[in-house]
């Protein structure tokens, strides 16, 4: 549904992107669901693609990957830590201020730490530990419900919070002002 709703968005604005969907739990060739289908049909976004898994190479080309929640981004990051630089979730790069961006980058860094030192046999110091789970409390959620095997209400909802992100994408992609 992203993808269709970036694609069709960009597209009503005048803005070129070069749009890949990708999952980082899927396998290539799965259908998108009838109720994903039917929130874009009442939106007036015709699509038609199919899942695809993300693949090094994917990665590679993207100068930009959005994940829909913080677990995937996670999950994305685990397999190509070198993206580190270009992957957020859709919420967070859209609308976040710039304290928040930097609570998350150092959060971040503090969790590649806590996992390089693990692979050696060492852990985080008490005031690593506090200031992680300090970092941790004061980040908003920029998560997207996964509407997977939900109620095609469940679907809408999912789909309006996507739309609005990518309005906010857009805004920003554009230079305009994401104050209304």
């Amino acid at each position: 549904m992203a993808e269709a709703l970036l694609r069709e968005q960009a597209a009503r604005r005048g803005i070129t992107v070069a749009v890949r969907s990708a999952g980082v739990s899927t396998v290539d060739g799965l259908p998108i669901s009838s109720h994903a289908l039917e929130a874009l049909r009442r939106r007036d976004i015709a699509h038609n693609g199919s899942s695809r898994a993300l693949t090094a190479e994917a990665v590679a080309w993207a100068d930009l990957i959005l994940t829909m929640t913080t677990g995937h981004k996670r999950s994305l990051l685990h397999v190509h830590p070198d993206a580190v630089d270009k992957t957020y979730t859709l919420k967070e790069f859209a609308g976040a201020d710039a304290a928040v961006l930097k609570n998350i980058e150092e959060l971040e860094s503090l969790y590649s730490d806590m996992q390089m030192k693990g692979a050696i046999g060492q852990q985080l110091t008490s005031e690593e530990r506090r200031r992680m789970l300090e970092l941790e409390r004061s980040i908003p959620s920029f998560d997207i419900a996964d509407p997977f095997g939900g109620a095609l209400s469940t679907y809408e909802s999912c789909s309006g919070e996507i739309e609005d992100a990518v309005r906010k994408l857009l805004d920003k992609l554009s230079g305009r002002s994401l104050i209304k």
